[in-house]
């Protein structure tokens, strides 16, 4: 009986691995940094602002937002918020070393959205001066060809 218990307590514990890549903590689950001296800069390498002009409708756009770590400490970007539902956003999972660079990622669904859009989606990271950042786009949704 004893054996028995020891080995359920061996399966136990084994299967409690903290190697475990599953249960890894992603920048998402991170706690928000507050903490200023972990705070970075970031420059944003393409614009901040972008116009895509025309789309059919019904036709969904990638877009995407290229930065740079330009500071010493880790970036983590927290969170990214679309402004509307019609907008998915994607975010880096690993904290971008300094000199490095990372893309924020969004896809617009333009399915009942005829007319001109402006897009934001707001970013939460641990940056100097300010932690939220808003990344803008605008996109001409054209009404569908019966």
């Amino acid at each position: 009986m004893r054996l028995l218990v020891i080995c359920f307590l061996v399966f136990v514990f084994a299967g409690c691995s903290s190697t475990d890549k599953r249960t890894a903590p992603t920048a998402t689950a991170m706690k928000p940094v507050t903490d200023s001296t972990k705070f970075t800069t970031v420059e944003w390498v393409d614009s901040m602002s972008r116009n895509f002009g025309k789309i059919p409708e019904g036709k969904k756009l990638d877009v995407s937002f290229r930065f740079k770590n330009t500071g010493d400490k880790p970036l983590v970007i927290e969170d990214v918020r679309p402004s509307c539902g019609c907008t998915v956003a994607e975010q880096p999972t690993e904290p971008v070393l300094p000199g490095h660079e990372g893309l924020i990622k969004a896809s617009f669904n333009s399915e009942g959205r005829v007319g001109v859009n402006h897009k934001t989606l707001y970013v939460k990271a641990n940056t100097k001066n300010t932690q939220t950042h808003q990344l803008r786009f605008d996109v001409e949704v054209e009404k569908k060809k019966l």
